[in-house]
């Protein structure tokens, strides 16, 4: 959890405000929870609509955008997460990359004819997403600082996925809330997107670890048990059935801003907020790691990349930028071959 010294109490006439492509950190010390929420705007917007995807499609990949975003923006140092799904389904990849600290892009592969088979909807994640599973990179700059996460895809939904990646890998337990919606605005219509993630992180180490200690004696009903069958914490239970009461529009509602929503939900127990992080669509893209993309290939392969036009072209698969080269630049660039 990254989260500055400085916090702000939340009350009722305060911090109603709020903004989009933001992510604002808080904590509950009540009940040792801390958590973020994120609303994104023109940002998932613009990476939406700028490949036209089908209702579906989009309302999926918002979702790995906003959980994407959740988790990245937890990092304390200059790194990317990445989420990436590679399954059987109509929706057969998706990506996602937050460069820390605000840079955020994403895309997705999918069968149009299978989409469109499946008819208006909403559909359940199992069907666009199938079987596979969902991977999630951390990468600070070198092989020696990667780590990576993988939970299988059964059929389950992407904040499902996420709460057993938590239980696997983080081991700690998580509470995620996603959502997605086309708004009209001024007029227009515009995605946008919503995440709430939540964290028992109590001080006591002894409350840490009450998980694996078994109920014991207590008699059934007086003690509050995981999907393991073991013990939790009652702040943890708590916490979750607050988490449990957010309704998606709550996420994505212009007119209910982080602020509120934290309100309504932890006002009893006080909650307090850190400084808030922007977020901005930008690709990684650039000239260079297209060189460096294409010294990868053989001069064989390089050959095949040459269009009937007698050029290079290279589309972006995240923001659609097209890079028009030269072949014999190329050579010179990646092959070693002296300009002429």
């Amino acid at each position: 959890m990254t989260a500055g010294h400085d916090t702000t109490p939340i009350n009722e006439g305060n911090g109603h405000d709020g903004a989009d492509d933001c992510v604002l950190p808080f904590s509950v010390e009540a009940l040792d929870v801390r958590g973020r929420v994120v609303r994104l705007g023109p940002s998932v917007d613009t990476i939406l609509r700028r490949h036209g995807y089908p209702d579906a499609v989009a309302r999926l990949l918002g979702e790995a955008a906003a959980l994407t975003v959740l988790l990245g923006s937890s990092l304390k140092f200059e790194g990317r997460f990445q989420l990436q799904t590679k399954t059987d389904g109509p929706v057969g990849m998706i990506v996602v990359d937050f460069e820390a600290p605000d840079r955020l892009r994403a895309t997705a592969r999918f069968e149009a004819e299978a989409i469109a088979a499946l008819g208006t909807g909403p559909h359940k994640a199992a069907e666009l997403i199938g079987q596979g599973h969902l991977a999630m990179t951390i990468d600070q700059g070198s092989a020696a600082s990667r780590y990576q996460g993988v939970v299988a895809l059964e059929g389950q939904s992407l904040e499902e996925a996420a709460h057993q990646y938590f239980r696997q890998s983080e081991q700690i337990p998580t509470q995620v809330r996603l959502a997605v919606a086309e708004a009209f605005e001024d007029g227009q219509s515009r995605w946008r997107a919503g995440g709430l993630l939540v964290q028992f992180l109590p001080q006591s180490i002894d409350r840490a670890r009450l998980a694996d200690l078994p109920p014991g004696d207590i008699p059934e009903g007086r003690v509050h048990l995981d999907e393991n069958g073991t013990q939790e914490d009652d702040a943890w239970v708590e916490a979750r059935a607050l988490v449990g009461t957010v309704e998606d529009h709550e996420l994505v509602d212009p007119a209910v801003s982080s602020e509120r929503l934290l309100y309504r939900l932890f006002h009893e127990r006080g909650v307090r907020v850190f400084e808030a992080q922007a977020v901005h669509e930008q690709c990684r893209c650039s000239r260079e790691r297209v060189m460096c993309m294409i010294r990868s290939f053989s001069p064989e392969e390089r050959r095949e990349m040459v269009a009937d036009d007698g050029r290079v072209v290279i589309t972006c698969e995240f923001c659609s930028r097209r890079y028009d080269l030269d072949p014999a630049e190329v050579e010179a660039e990646v092959g070693g071959t002296p300009k002429q």
